[in-house]
């Protein structure tokens, strides 16, 4: 079969989830000429506000999907918590979608279904490794890559068990979901095993052990359909209260064997993944340079939000690029760019922010400003070092 790719201007994108991210992805995917069609449960969507048209849905209902698999020449994803059975589903509606399966409304409006070959992209696989923090821990591992210690929790017995090994003071995590802080806990000695437990739900866990590092460091990296990689400059990330606060790119006082350690391990995870798109790739920095990676995201990451004013093509037009076939953009940084998240209320500060004439200011459209919410954040741009 020819490849249908790169995907002409007039395609249609569809996007699963409805966030600031798929905000700004669906922004990026009109500059380019494409439609995108948004599926989200939640009505009234940051997303759907910028979409050509939104579906909403569980992202598991599969008329849903059907119809989306019929609307769409490409389907890509906003977040890691999308179930990774839904985009294997997809890929399964791209090769065997007949006119006869769809919801009546959306077969009146579609003229002909394709043989689509890649509907969804990145693949299902990037995201069951990337939901599970064991798996993960295990595909680096796999590969060669550096990560902290770290051991599977069942119960309050395998966290008393793993300690000896892992350290006195060791990380426990949910094994699935929990982001920005949520769903871990510092495990203070075998004594607080039980405790620890029950304070991230007695859910499945991961271990991890402590990592003295010096700073965390992310690499945006994407992978193009022909194989292509480029990466971004590294972003040095600071956080409060497990939230990412700052990035400040590129990361100053980087040697470059610590940057090619990082391209190299972003290269190393896109090509063992077979990805497609953008990926943000979580790294501590020891204190004599070397890196442990700490976590990968299979999709545009907070901390690449930097590019959207420091780079020729940002993050967000890359994805779109890799995902359509496009050759991948420039990554070079065209300024010193501190990123900050707006968190809450200090998004109703955007005419102070506004009127600051080194700063970007972006909002993401939510409508309620709730404590710790990430409501848009602004760059402040300086002449390159």
């Amino acid at each position: 079969m020819l490849s249908r790719f790169p995907l002409p201007p007039g395609s249609t994108i569809g996007i699963l989830g409805g966030g600031q991210l798929g905000r700004m992805l669906a922004m990026a995917a009109a500059r380019l000429g494409f439609d995108v069609v948004v599926l989200e449960p939640e009505p009234d969507s940051p997303a759907s506000r910028v979409a050509s048209r939104t579906i909403h849905a569980r992202y598991e209902d599969p008329d849903a999907l059907k119809a989306l698999a019929a609307l769409c020449d490409v389907v890509t994803f906003e977040f890691e918590n999308v179930p990774a059975e839904v985009v294997e589903r997809l890929q399964m509606l791209g090769a065997v979608a007949a006119r006869g399966e769809l919801p009546p409304m959306v077969a009146r409006e579609v003229e002909q279904i394709q043989m689509l070959d890649d509907l969804a992209a990145p693949g299902e696989r990037a995201l069951a490794v990337a939901q599970d923090r064991v798996f993960e821990k295990e595909f680096f591992r796999s590969h060669g890559i550096p990560t902290a210690g770290f051991a599977p929790i069942a119960t309050a017995a395998d966290i008393a068990a793993a300690l000896p090994q892992l350290g006195p003071r060791a990380l426990l995590k949910t094994r699935r979901e929990g982001y920005d802080g949520k769903g871990q806990t510092w495990v203070e000695g075998a004594g607080d095993a039980v405790a620890a437990l029950a304070r991230i739900g007695g859910k499945p866990a991961i271990l991890e052990a402590a990592v003295p590092f010096v700073r965390e460091l992310s690499v945006i990296a994407a992978r193009g359909r022909g194989g292509e990689v480029a990466c971004y400059p590294l972003g040095e990330n600071r956080h409060e209260a497990g939230v990412l606060r700052t990035t400040l790119a590129p990361a100053p006082n980087l040697s470059a064997a610590t940057r090619e350690q990082a391209e190299a391990i972003a290269r190393k995870t896109l090509e063992a993944l077979d990805y497609v798109g953008v990926v943000g790739v979580e790294l501590f920095e020891l204190a004599d340079g070397s890196l442990k990676v700490n976590e990968f995201a299979p999709r545009v990451h907070n901390s690449g939000h930097w590019t959207l004013d420091g780079c020729e093509v940002d993050q967000f037009e890359q994805h779109i690029r890799a995902v359509a076939g496009w050759p991948l953009g420039k990554t070079e940084a065209l300024a010193q760019v501190e990123m900050l998240n707006l968190l809450g209320e200090e998004a109703l500060d955007w005419p102070a922010f506004a009127a600051d004439p080194s700063a970007r200011v972006w909002l993401y459209g939510k409508r309620e400003a709730r404590r710790g919410r990430k409501m848009g954040h602004i760059n402040r741009l300086k002449p390159l070092r």
